[in-house]
């Protein structure tokens, strides 16, 4: 596996690959990642074999390079039956090696990326013997940068799921109606921005509502402007960025889970798939999403939650009004989201990603 985002590193893709490599027990895997010093601590576990390239300071496209050179190097030497190349970045490399060990490559899509960089995109699928995207949408995103629809395999992200494996009763300790988002404060197309525009809207209904933001980053400032402006900080907690341990209790005492996003402008891509709305879900969370991109695959609307226009404030203040108000509603679809979130267990989804390098393998070697 070659991969620029990997643990302690966090965010969904990190999430993702750690997830593949220790749930994908069939495989013996080499990881080839970014890292530093920050990186030795969870290295030095043991429990991978994960070889690092440490950037400079603040340059990362330079890191990215030698990670690219490094994975071709460490291939040439340890002859591997297979390559996960999981970003688009080191598709470069995953290429070459391709190219001159004859070694076949699978190819995984997000979203985001192929908006930004089409050309790269475009590259990366046209030169892997499979690709995997993680939802419809991200599934078309290759098809428009020429990925062959043969060589296509749709796969979802997985979820951590609670343990025991039994419905959580969630719910705040302080007898507030509790609304909370988990996302980095980075991509405006998150929609932290329209919900700061709905809270005023939904506190006529519901003068109690706590907002809680989990997560930090640039936008942070901004958020925090926002939420002034529209009078309602008072009823906003800003947490940052917490453990995952954290992350699950405040998950644990809250009542409903939103997160609309939209697609952004520019042509850019828009979410992936949403692995927070199935972790949301796996404890018993209704969740409310933007009805557009991956989000159509990670929600059931209806059944497991809410899909509402993410640029319309009003719509998206009634759909979080109505869970908060209607408790037996929010809880039929928290209970329909924590089942079905099982089916997206990461073992059953590393287990797919296994069956399909070993297929590749096997058809490299029959042709």
């Amino acid at each position: 596996m070659i991969t620029p985002d990997f643990p302690p590193s966090r965010g969904g893709i990190q999430v993702l690959v750690h997830r593949l490599v220790t749930h994908a027990e069939g495989l013996d895997s080499i990881v080839l990642a970014l890292g530093g010093r920050e990186t030795r601590e969870f290295d030095s576990r043991g429990e991978l074999d994960v070889r690092r390239v440490t950037p400079l300071a603040g340059r990362r496209r330079t890191a990215v390079a030698a990670l690219n050179l490094r994975a071709v190097r460490t291939a040439l030497w340890t002859r591997p039956d297979v390559v996960l190349s999981a970003h688009i970045v080191v598709s470069p490399a995953a290429a070459v090696i391709r190219r001159v060990l004859r070694v076949p490559v699978v190819q995984y899509v997000y979203a985001k990326e192929i908006g930004a960089r089409p050309k790269l995109a475009s590259f990366a699928v046209r030169n892997a013997d499979a690709v995997i995207a993680i939802s419809r949408y991200t599934r078309q995103l290759a098809l428009d940068v020429g990925a062959a629809p043969e060589r296509i395999e749709l796969i979802p992200p997985g979820v951590d799921l609670p343990s025991p494996h039994r419905l959580p009763r969630p719910g705040s300790a302080n007898g507030r109606r509790r609304l909370i988002t988990v996302a980095r404060l980075e991509d405006r197309y998150k929609g932290h921005d329209v919900l700061a525009r709905a809270l005023p809207l939904v506190r006529v209904h519901v003068p109690d509502v706590e907002w809680v933001i989990v997560g930090d980053g640039p936008l942070r400032g901004h958020l925090e402007r926002l939420v002034e402006a529209s009078g309602v900080s008072d009823a906003v907690r800003f947490v940052g960025s917490v453990s995952d341990e954290e992350r699950d209790r405040l998950l644990q005492d809250a009542d409903v889970f939103a997160m609309p996003s939209r697609l952004p402008a520019r042509g850019l891509a828009g979410e992936g798939f949403g692995i927070v709305y199935l972790e949301a879900n796996a404890r018993g969370l209704p969740v409310i999403a933007g009805d557009v991109a991956g989000a159509v695959d990670a929600v059931v609307d209806g059944e497991t939650g809410m899909l509402v226009d993410a640029d319309d404030h009003v719509a998206l203040a009634e759909a979080i009004s109505t869970l908060l108000l209607d408790r037996e509603r929010a809880e039929s679809l928290g209970a329909a989201g924590f089942e079905r979130s099982r089916q997206f267990a990461w073992s059953e989804i590393a287990a797919r990603v296994e069956a399909l390098l070993r297929d590749v393998v096997t058809n490299r070697a029959r042709a």
